[in-house]
């Protein structure tokens, strides 16, 4: 039954008081019980501090040094306990019945089902996703990102796994395929995760009834040059994680990452974009993943779809 599912929800901080104030009033507010475990990845203000003095019933944990994303999301998952792990961003602000739905999902789906995706939208009531999709070179895609809400549905596109603003999973799958994979500080944790489980023959859920907002791009900005590297060095990471230089979408994968790459170098005189695929290229050297998963990559998507899927109104047109 949903009210047996026990849920740990981790909120990963790095600054920004005003939307992590907002964020957790909404998760103490939950029409279903929920363990919220906050973690400081070592914040350059005192939001950790205030956090403590606002909220403290809630638990927080520090780290020592500015560890990543993913670390930061793995210490919090491995200080709980609970059936269920759901991931939140600082800059998202849930609905009450956010979890509630969450766990009457987990509750009604086969055992099979590893993850949920919740639909989110952003402030102005446009979608900003409903997990992710992926191409046959494994890049990955926020689903229906700026699009208007009457568009979202749960099964079309292809489904791969949750984005990472609010992600929920079954610990025990968790315990399976391992966490979230810590040589990647930000950007394509997520994506790797999702790969994973599909790899380990798990499938996900994506819900239809909005369960937040997120305001985006609170932690690196949005289109900035950090953004852009570390977006690029998960990309690069994952392209030699999954060898998918040695399938057959080799040249699909070459031929798309040279034009966004020159794309970004001509336009903005940004290497940001290069820069970041090597250097995550690099860092992937003997990291072993299982084969590509047939389940969960859509592939109907073709070279030109792809690209045109990197646009900002891909969605919305």
């Amino acid at each position: 039954m949903p009210h047996a599912v026990t849920i740990d929800a981790i909120v990963p901080v790095y600054g920004g008081w005003e939307h992590v104030e907002e964020c957790l009033t909404a998760l103490t507010r939950q029409t279903h019980p929920v363990n919220v475990i906050v973690v400081d990845d070592c914040g350059p203000d005192d939001t950790a501090d205030r956090v403590v003095a606002t909220f403290p019933e809630l638990t927080l944990l520090r780290n020592e040094t500015n560890r990543g994303f993913a670390a930061t999301c793995n210490r919090g998952i491995r200080h709980g306990s609970a059936d269920v792990v759901v991931l939140v961003n600082s800059d998202v602000i849930a609905e009450p019945t956010l979890m509630a739905d969450i766990a009457e999902a987990f509750a009604m789906a086969p055992a099979d089902v590893a993850s949920v995706c919740p639909l989110l939208t952003t402030p102005d009531g446009s979608i900003d996703s409903q997990g992710i999709t992926a191409d046959p070179t494994c890049a990955g895609f926020v689903r229906y990102h700026g699009a208007d809400p009457s568009r979202q549905d749960p099964r079309d596109p292809l489904v791969l796994g949750p984005y990472g603003a609010v992600a929920a999973y079954r610990r025990r799958a968790l315990d399976e395929v391992g966490l979230l994979d810590e040589g990647i500080f930000m950007y394509g944790e997520e994506l790797d995760l999702a790969l994973r489980l599909r790899a380990g023959g798990y499938d996900t859920r994506a819900l239809a009834v909005p369960g937040g907002v997120h305001i985006g791009g609170a932690s690196a900005g949005d289109g900035s040059p950090k953004q852009v590297r570390l977006a690029g060095f998960g990309r690069g990471y994952l392209l030699r994680a999954w060898g998918v230089l040695g399938t057959r979408h080799a040249a699909m994968a070459l031929a798309i990452e040279a034009l966004v790459c020159v794309r970004r170098l001509v336009l903005q005189r940004d290497p940001s974009a290069l820069v970041g695929r090597i250097q995550g290229w690099r860092a992937a050297k003997g990291v072993e993943r299982p084969q590509i998963p047939l389940e969960g990559i859509d592939r109907t998507i073709g070279m030109l779809q792809s690209i045109r899927m990197r646009s900002a109104g891909y969605w919305r047109a």
